[in-house]
């Protein structure tokens, strides 16, 4: 890529009409977003030298640089501009707007879940009987799910976020199919990518219903030897899906590189960066994010926000640095159904606007701040409350793991 000046700029020095490309601390510690943003207000400037001390700002997509010319520049790795032009060439942004509410679309996001969660089950019995994948069905099984992320994904990802008791390569295969679409409608691809993505998402880890469930069950660490049976869970899913009528070439490289890692340190083959294909380092950092939130035989889940720091950490490293922030601004650090827990020592669920506010959603409130349920369960909009009733400031402390304090996301729902 070529490279752009960036100049350092102290915040007292900012002025309406830069644009701003880097901060003076992680993109994920402030509510801005990922790749940027244009100085448009008197708010907005306040609100970054609340956060900064100082800033970078691209000289190149200012409006105004007044004051900048004798400042010093700083060469650093320009961002696309169009993310989506970037991984998918051939294909126009079509940016989604939400439709519905989180309130409306829940009813029909659970039903689609439930169907799909259904219809993958079924599937995994089939092949443990050595019968043949119905991608039919598999097709059928995903649209209702893309229909409900696409006018509303808050409720979906809430019911990708409830852990069921299901097998892990299960409920693993249906989340990433719903992390997959979630991406997907963020890049603004069109709805025949979603569906590869909803689909590739449900297959990429099937290879893994011919391996022994004692081995994917163990609690211990796995020898050299287990480690690589592990492995040859992708060359039996790419042999099954090569052998399957109506599999594309994208969802087969879903299976065949998900494992690969952009500093080629991944396997079976090592490939390295953009040879890898793009829905492959899709799926990879998808497949990544939900193993480490999930409740797994040998590991216990990690929390949200927990998990995209680690995420952002491995940027150009384990996984393509784009892909990485274009998924954290699909979820959010706190996505809708996360526990979270206030610097007050309350307790709330995350209902909406994870996308647009990664710091300050919309909680619904459980837990008093001595851990006692409360009456009802209380709205709170962090937007709009920003200090306590003794005017101290009011904030997310944590994320907890799913099912802390005994607080079931089921019942929450109902």
């Amino acid at each position: 890529m070529k490279e752009v000046q960036k100049i350092k700029v102290m915040v007292e020095d900012l002025r309406e009409g830069m644009y701003v490309s880097g901060l003076d601390r992680p993109w994920l510690e402030t509510p801005f977003l990922l790749q940027g943003f244009l100085i448009e207000s008197d708010e907005v400037l306040k609100e970054v030298r609340q956060y900064c001390q100082y800033v970078y700002v691209d000289t190149a997509q200012s409006i105004n640089i007044e004051g900048l010319k004798h400042a010093a520049p700083l060469k650093r790795r320009e961002r696309p501009a169009d993310i989506t032009k970037h991984l998918f060439p051939h294909r126009t942004r079509h940016p989604y707007q939400d439709t519905t509410k989180l309130e409306e679309e829940l009813p029909k996001a659970k039903q689609a879940i439930s169907d799909l969660a259904l219809a993958m089950s079924a599937l995994m019995e089939d092949i443990g009987l050595n019968k043949r994948l119905d991608m039919k069905a598999v097709k059928n099984a995903v649209d209702p799910m893309i229909e409900s992320m696409m006018r509303n994904p808050d409720a979906c990802v809430w019911l990708a976020r409830m852990k069921s008791k299901d097998s892990y390569t299960y409920r693993h295969s249906v989340s990433c199919s719903i992390w997959a679409v979630a991406l997907g409608r963020q890049l603004g691809l069109p709805k025949n990518d979603l569906k590869t993505l909803a689909q590739g998402g449900l297959l990429f880890d099937i290879g893994k219903v011919k391996l022994p469930d004692a081995l994917l069950n163990k609690k211990d660490r796995l020898t050299p030897e287990e480690f690589e049976v592990i492995k040859s869970h992708v060359s039996e899913g790419v042999e099954l899906l090569r052998t399957t009528p109506d599999v594309t070439r994208h969802i087969l490289h879903m299976a065949e590189y998900h494992h690969e890692r952009y500093d080629g340190s991944g396997y079976p083959k090592g490939t390295v960066g953009d040879d890898i294909p793009v829905f492959a380092r899709i799926i990879g950092v998808i497949d990544c994010y939900d193993a480490i939130t999930s409740e797994r035989p040998y590991a216990r889940p990690m929390a949200p926000s927990d998990a995209v720091r680690n995420l952002y950490e491995w940027r150009d490293i384990d996984f393509q640095a784009e892909i990485v922030e274009e998924f954290i601004q699909a979820i959010g650090i706190y996505p809708a159904g996360t526990l979270i827990e206030l610097n007050t020592g309350e307790v709330g669920v995350v209902l909406s606007e994870y996308r647009t506010r990664r710091l300050r959603p919309k909680l619904l409130m459980i837990l008093d701040e001595n851990k006692q349920r409360l009456p009802d369960m209380v709205p709170l909009d962090l937007s709009e409350q920003k200090t306590t009733a003794s005017g101290k400031p009011l904030e997310i402390a944590r994320s907890l793991e799913s099912g802390a304090y005994d607080i079931d996301a089921d019942m929450l729902y109902i």
